[in-house]
């Protein structure tokens, strides 16, 4: 048989691939076949991928699909705060800021990442360990289905930061929610609990993730009951605030994590779709893929090119301010950037330090070492 991978011996320093046992109904391994499990390692930065990461992605993901004997993908990420947090804002910061073109062939990498998961021969289930946000809320929404730690996060980050969510929420997100949760989500950029997403459509499956006494508990910090608020409004996942905020992170200090039952979950979801005939699974998954695909090759080229001539003005500013700020100060001064913006400014070097003071600063000494 021939060899249709696109290289011989991909580089894999910022990604693990593993060829896992899948298990049969009654849990023994099968024989001569495998689960392809891709992890984002780079757990330092809350697994965000740098631009060799997503190199090594792509080809991961068409390794998996021309893989014979494998069953499913497993999409994860290493550790157990983290799946994904989206670009790497160093990366970002430091080499695109202010370079529009170099940008552009960035983002050429993350549409092809997400088209590879997308045009995958294998059923990909995203492992959601921990946060997902921004581009990695992308990716796992560009995933067939999201398997989550009840612990686990999910929001965008584009507009509080200098961007837009066009690597695949703008297109994904309303097929998910609707298209006014979308719009709550891409502009507003809160998060949204697992026990949320779960119960707007845009999970396959949660689970407790947190161990206390040597039980799992679910999430302390969400309300997991449908409840009303004063104003006769749903509350179900949202966030504790508050006292009972406090008493959440007081059990949670004395809590450990085990993914133990989302691996679980995981596998199960495996067995099951060992349980079909291969070609007529990958015909189905094609076909509900064609939805999400119709609005990514829509749109995803006029996208990249809004997204790199954007390093130039907002995303300048405020992937450096996030990039250079503490966990305070991470934000540009939104309201004075919209005044200066009506009085005429320019953008400029001059206009960033004004709406974040601390970039040029530390941008000025890097430079002096």
């Amino acid at each position: 048989m021939k060899d249709h991978n696109l290289v011989e011996a991909p580089l894999r320093a910022n990604m693990v691939l593993e060829h896992r046992p899948v298990r049969s109904r009654n849990g023994s391994t099968v024989a001569g076949l495998h689960n392809v499990w891709i992890t984002l390692n780079n757990p330092a930065e809350l697994n965000s991928y740098t631009t060799d990461m997503a190199k090594e992605i792509i080809l991961a993901l068409r390794e998996a699909s021309n893989d014979r004997a494998a069953v499913a993908v497993v999409l994860t990420g290493a550790g157990n705060r983290a799946f994904c947090s989206g670009g790497n804002t160093r990366e970002y910061a430091e080499v695109y800021a202010g370079a529009p073109a170099e940008y552009r062939q960035y983002m050429r990498l993350f549409n092809d990442m997400v088209t590879a998961v997308l045009q995958c021969d294998k059923p990909v289930i995203c492992r959601v360990n921990g946060m997902r946000v921004g581009g990695g809320q992308e990716i796992g929404m560009a995933c067939d289905f999201s398997i989550a730690s009840d612990m686990a996060v999910f929001s965008q980050a584009g507009p509080k930061h200098g961007s837009a969510p066009d690597g695949g929420s703008t297109d994904f997100l309303p097929l998910y929610v609707g298209i006014e949760r979308a719009m709550m989500s891409g502009t507003l950029c809160e998060p949204w609990s697992a026990h949320r997403f779960y119960w707007m459509g845009g999970l396959t499956q949660i689970v407790p993730v947190t161990k206390l006494e040597g039980r799992f508990v679910p999430n302390p910090l969400v309300i997991s009951d449908r409840l009303l608020d004063e104003f006769g409004r749903l509350v179900i996942g949202d966030f504790k605030s508050g006292e009972a905020k406090k008493q959440a992170h007081d059990v949670l200090a004395s809590a450990q994590i085990d993914l133990s039952l989302l691996d679980e979950a995981v596998e199960q979801l495996c067995t099951k779709l060992l349980y079909t005939m291969p070609d007529c699974l990958t015909k189905t998954v094609e076909s509900l893929r064609k939805h999400k695909l119709e609005h990514w090759d829509r749109n995803r080229e006029t996208n990249r090119a809004w997204l790199s001539l954007n390093m130039m003005t907002e995303a300048n500013a405020g992937f450096r301010a996030f990039h250079y700020g503490d966990k305070k100060n991470r934000e540009v001064d939104f309201v004075r950037l919209r005044q200066r913006l009506a009085e005429g400014a320019r953008w400029s070097e001059e206009l960033i330090e004004e709406i974040a003071p601390w970039t040029a600063q530390n941008v000025a000494e890097g430079a002096a070492k």
